[in-house]
C-alpha cells in the first residue's frame, strides 16, 4: 500500500466565472504541481472547497486528477463529506478509478462522540478493500470534532487499511501521540504548512500543504535538504516557506491561493459563492508582497 509522504499538496478546485468546475484547469494544475516536484496530491479537501461541491463534481475532479497524474505521483482522494452514505460512495469511487488511497475527515459541524467517531471510520474503511489505504483526517478547528489518539488507535486496530492520519492543528504533543500508534508504524502527515521541518524531525512522513499548491518550490526544497541531512540549509529554507505561508495566510482564505496562482501564470479561475474573489486593491498588495519574497 502506498502511503503519503514528503510534500503532499492539498489542491484548490478551479471554477469558471459562473461557478462551474473547470476540469481542463484541474488537469493543468495537476501538471503544474507534478512538474514542480511534489510527491503526492491530495485534492478535494479543505483547500479544495469540498463542502461547496456535489458528489458528482467530486467524482469528475477525482477522475481528472488520477487520469492526468497517470501514476507519476501518489494520489489520495479526500472522500469525507457531511454524510456517511456520500463518504462511502466517494471512497468506493476513488478505489474504482485507481487512486492510491483516500483521506476521510472526521464528522463535521454536528458533535460526534468517541464511539460515534470510531464506528464512522470503521464503517468507511470496511467499505473499501482491505488493501486500499485510508488516512484519518483531523482538523478540529473546522470540523468541530477532535479525533483523540486512543480513538485513532482503536480504529487502526479494527481496520488494517487505516494506515495514517492527517493532523491539521499545530499541536506537537498530539502529533507525538499519533506517531506512537501501532508502535510507531502509523503514518502521520502534518497539515500545518509552517511545521514541515519540525514535523519531519519528530518522525512525521511529511506535510499536506495548501500553500504548496501555489509555491511548491520552498516546501520541496525543505524536504530535499532534510533528506540530504543538511539541517542548516533546511532551516533557512523553512524560514522562507514560512514567509510564503504568512503572505498567503496559510489558506485562511482560498482566494489568496487562486489569485497568487494567476500571478504565476496558472489560471485556476474563481471562488464559488458564498466566498468571493479578492478585490483589485488586495490583489495588487498580494502581488507586491509576493514580489518581495526570496525565490527558491
Amino acid at each position: 500500500m502506498k502511503r503519503l509522504y514528503g510534500v503532499t499538496t492539498a489542491m484548490v478546485t478551479p471554477f469558471d466565472k459562473d461557478g462551474q468546475v473547470n476540469l481542463e484547469k484541474v488537469a493543468q494544475l495537476t501538471e503544474f504541481l507534478i512538474s514542480k516536484g511534489v510527491h503526492c496530491l491530495f485534492p478535494l479537501g479543505t483547500t479544495g472547497e469540498m463542502i461547496r461541491l456535489s458528489v458528482a463534481e467530486r467524482k469528475s475532479i477525482a477522475e481528472t486528477i488520477v487520469k492526468t497524474a497517470a501514476g507519476r505521483v501518489t494520489v489520495y482522494i479526500h472522500a469525507g463529506t457531511t454524510t456517511l452514505q456520500d463518504t462511502i460512495e466517494l471512497a468506493k469511487h476513488a478505489h474504482e478509478i485507481g487512486a492510491d488511497g483516500i483521506g476521510v475527515v472526521t464528522p463535521i459541524f454536528l458533535g460526534a462522540n468517541d464511539r460515534e467517531m470510531e464506528e464512522y471510520y470503521v464503517t468507511v474503511a470496511n467499505s473499501v478493500p482491505e488493501d486500499f489505504p485510508v488516512y484519518l483526517y483531523n482538523i478540529p478547528q473546522c470540523a468541530s470534532n477532535d479525533l483523540k489518539t486512543e480513538v485513532a488507535q482503536r480504529v487502526a486496530n479494527r481496520c488494517k487499511n487505516v494506515v495514517g492520519v492527517k493532523y491539521s492543528w499545530p499541536d506537537m504533543l498530539r502529533t507525538n501521540e499519533y506517531l506512537a500508534i501501532n508502535d510507531g508504524n502509523f503514518s502521520v502527515m502534518q497539515g500545518a504548512d509552517r511545521l514541515l521541518l519540525p514535523a519531519l524531525a519528530m518522525g512525521c512522513d511529511g506535510v499536506i500543504s495548501g500553500v504548496s499548491c501555489v509555491y511548491p518550490e520552498p516546501f520541496v526544497a525543505v524536504y530535499n535538504a532534510y533528506k540530504e541531512k543538511d539541517l542548516e540549509k533546511a532551516r533557512k529554507l523553512q524560514r522562507i516557506a514560512i514567509r510564503y505561508c504568512e503572505v498567503l495566510k496559510s489558506g485562511a482564505n482560498m482566494s489568496y491561493f487562486k489569485e497568487a496562482l494567476k500571478l504565476r501564470g496558472i489560471d485556476v479561475g474563481f471562488m464559488r459563492a458564498p466566498q468571493l474573489d479578492l478585490p483589485e486593491e488586495e490583489i495588487r498588495e498580494l502581488q507586491r508582497q509576493l514580489s518581495e519574497l526570496p525565490q527558491v
